[in-house]
């Protein structure tokens, strides 16, 4: 049984791998990241602090895929954290909802310099689809309106491939801003 195991799990047919082959044009997305990532810590180990902020949680599911067996986002460096203070990058989904205005910009600003936000999702990259929304914050709920956005995910929801690539292309931005500080 145990060898049987072994040979499931070890089988090539069954892991996943990435190609730059791959019909999934994210997969594809995520193999360029790869190669063109570069030497700095802030790019090759990503710890993210995610934030609800009104999502109808579509995006979580999918973080969730993220870090599933099948991706494994942590074999590329991304680490979801508990506290904002081990965090480098702010993962924020849904639109910003007035209840969470407070706890959100509480939550970056908790965050030490380099740090990057991504809006992940059509509700935090769009906002609320129709006028202003008295329940949403700055009217729209975007958080582009609320923090400055490094990176921006759409979809609804974006596929964990996709969210993959814009924690990657956040770690790309972490490490430019990290050497920009240092000079």
């Amino acid at each position: 049984m145990l060898l049987e195991n072994l040979r499931f799990i070890f089988d090539r047919r069954y892991t996943d791998t990435l190609s730059s082959k791959s019909d999934d044009p994210a997969v594809r997305e995520v193999v360029q990241l790869l190669k063109q990532r570069g030497r700095s810590p802030f790019a090759r180990s990503i710890h993210v602090r995610m934030v609800d902020a009104g999502s109808p949680n579509d995006v979580e599911l999918e973080e969730g895929l993220m870090m599933s067996p099948r991706v494994d986002a942590e074999r590329f460096g991304v680490h979801f954290v508990a506290s904002p203070r081990h965090a480098d990058v702010l993962l924020v989904t849904g639109p910003v909802a007035k209840n969470m205005h407070i706890a959100l910009i509480k939550t970056y600003e908790a965050m030490a310099e380099p740090r990057a936000v991504v809006a992940a999702g059509d509700g935090a990259c769009l906002g609320w689809e129709g006028k202003a929304n008295y329940a949403l914050a700055e009217g729209t709920g975007k958080v582009q309106d609320v923090l400055h956005v490094d990176v921006a995910v759409p979809g609804n929801p974006p596929t964990p491939y996709q969210l993959l690539a814009g924690m990657l292309k956040a770690g790309a931005a972490l490490a430019k801003k990290s050497e920009e500080h240092r000079k």
